[in-house]
């Protein structure tokens, strides 16, 4: 780390301020901030803090960085394409190709994971800095303005490690945390930035553990947050229903689920077919808020993602749905109509060989109502006359402007994932009646025909937890921890994915035998570390 993670540390606070301010920034020119001055007043680590809610979609790169991986906007649906829950129709303009065929991950000169790596050391960076300025300043931690700084840097950092922990090495339930190497572990402030060795996974657990739960002791007495951009109480309760949850603290897990998910409602059938656009919608506990001077554009979360989004990788791309996920949606459940399995083939560069016309489209016997059908969706959801449409595509997120690249909000947690967390853990616990108890509330929401009572053994709810969590979390970044959480391998064959763009990716065995499944340590992190060798690498 040492290299970069000098330069977050003496950087931070210049990156983070800016942008975040126009009055500090008019009084305070950016080249003359010192590294105090962003934590010298509390009005001054709100502005820090508000720079971490940005760095959650910003492109800006930190230093060293590249502006090509905009924070959770390009990581959330990566780790859903990875795993083949989020698939890829055709190569597209390449984005996220050598992800899907497993050669990012695995590749410790990869972009993706030198940024996922030196972003999350960055909030980690970052929160050290105002956790240990605040104690070092000496000041009142009830004072709601601190207790909420507080709050919010510690449910950061606990956050942070958990996405580093979970995906740089062995799953917690599948290998051995007391020995297995885990991350560098990093509390101080200030140099001399030696970094530090591997933890193991049971030492960075146990951080994140005492983080999580000092932030919830923080938010006690913090007020309310402002929007949802700011982490919350919730938010901090989720954090600790997802961490339990991947340890297999299934009682923690279930209890933290239920207070996370206080006071935000499940969505309508109108709501929950809106696009997923806004951080407004009842179920969101926690979101990136963008506004117009923040986007970026093409590499924006909806870039890769939605149909309408007037960019090359979903014009000629549309992402499907995992065709036997489909066929298992029953009729009644409303979440179905947001997958079309008719929607014409029209590119001829599709990866199944049937796209162009109604010559090689299955669906389709002639080019009149070939044509027809692709007018009909582009009418529908306002595309342009230069997106291609696909079978099985996708219409969960939508543009709030459809045919533009304007900025939309981002969702990183929603009431409904609660719900599912709870379920599983009592699953877990063979407590049927809670685990249905849990579930009830979704499905009935979802689903008009939903009986509950139908699973009523521990494997039965875990495949229906199993099921639920891929249809309402689709695209939403869950599913590579949740194959590692549950040791399930990837078996593309009757998916809709094609094995010739899928190659490596289209087959790979279960966490617990394939060591492929954990991301490489950044090469540079290797050579910049005096405390790692290459002895050290995954």
């Amino acid at each position: 780390m040492l290299k970069k993670i000098n330069l977050l540390f003496l950087a931070v606070s210049l990156v983070l301020v800016t942008g975040c301010s126009e009055e500090f920034l008019e009084n305070t020119p950016t080249t003359a901030i010192a590294a105090g001055d962003a934590y010298a007043s509390p009005e001054n680590m709100v502005l820090v803090l508000n720079g971490l809610h940005r760095q959650m979609y910003a492109q800006s790169p930190l230093p060293g960085g590249s502006s090509s991986r905009a924070g959770q906007q390009y990581f959330m649906p990566m780790f859903d394409v990875y795993c083949g829950d989020l698939i890829h129709s055709s190569p597209g303009n390449g984005w996220m190709r050598a992800g899907l065929q497993w050669l990012n991950h695995t590749n410790a000169n990869s972009t993706s994971v030198s940024q996922l790596w030196y972003q999350r050391y960055h909030f980690i960076a970052t929160a050290n800095n105002l956790i240990n300025n605040i104690a070092d300043a000496g000041y009142v931690t009830s004072d709601p303005e601190i207790a909420n700084i507080l709050g919010q840097a510690y449910a950061y950092r606990a956050w942070a490690y958990h996405q580093l922990v979970s995906t740089y090495a062995k799953g917690y339930l599948v290998g051995n945390p007391a020995t297995d190497a885990g991350v560098p572990l990093l509390l101080v402030t200030g140099a001399p930035y030696t970094s530090e060795a591997r933890s193991t996974v049971q030492v960075i657990y146990d951080q994140i553990e005492l983080d999580i739960n000092a932030s919830i002791t923080a938010f006690g007495n913090a007020s309310s947050p402002s929007n949802k951009s700011h982490l919350s109480i919730n938010a901090a309760y989720g954090i600790k229903a997802r961490v339990a949850l991947s340890k297999g603290d299934w009682a923690t897990a279930a209890s933290a689920a239920v207070s996370a998910r206080s006071g935000f409602t499940l969505l309508t059938e109108s709501a929950w077919k809106s696009g997923f656009n806004t951080t407004n919608l009842s179920e969101v506990i926690w979101g990136g808020r963008v506004i117009d001077a923040e986007t970026t554009y093409f590499r924006s979360y909806f870039y890769y993602i939605s149909p309408t989004f007037n960019g090359s990788q979903n014009r000629s791309n549309p992402k499907i749905v995992n065709i036997e996920r489909f066929n298992q949606i029953p009729d009644t459940d409303y979440r179905k109509d947001v997958f079309n399995p008719l929607a014409p083939n029209t590119n001829g560069s599709a990866s199944n060989g049937q796209g162009g016309d109604s010559s090689t489209d299955p669906n389709y016997t002639n080019d009149t109502d070939f044509w027809a059908a692709w007018s009909d969706v582009i009418s529908t959801y306002g595309m342009t006359t230069g997106h291609n449409t696909h079978p099985y595509m996708h219409f969960k997120f939508l543009n709030k402007n459809p045919g533009t690249i304007d900025p939309d909000d981002l969702i990183y947690m929603r009431s409904s994932e609660m719900y599912l967390i709870e379920a599983e853990a009592k699953a877990m616990l063979d407590d049927v009646a809670g685990a249905q108890a849990a579930l009830k509330p979704l499905g009935e929401a979802r689903d008009t025909a939903y009986d509950v009572t139908v699973f009523s053994s521990r494997d039965l709810l875990m495949e229906q937890v199993k099921f639920q969590r891929y249809i309402e979390l689709y695209g939403e970044g869950f599913s590579w921890h949740d194959h590692i959480r549950w040791d399930v391998g990837i078996d593309l064959t009757n998916s809709g994915a094609s094995l010739v763009l899928y190659q490596d990716g289209f087959i790979q065995g279960k966490p617990s035998v394939n060591d492929a499944w954990i991301w490489k340590i950044p090469q540079a992190e290797i050579d910049g570390n005096p405390n790692l060798t290459e002895a050290d690498q995954n």
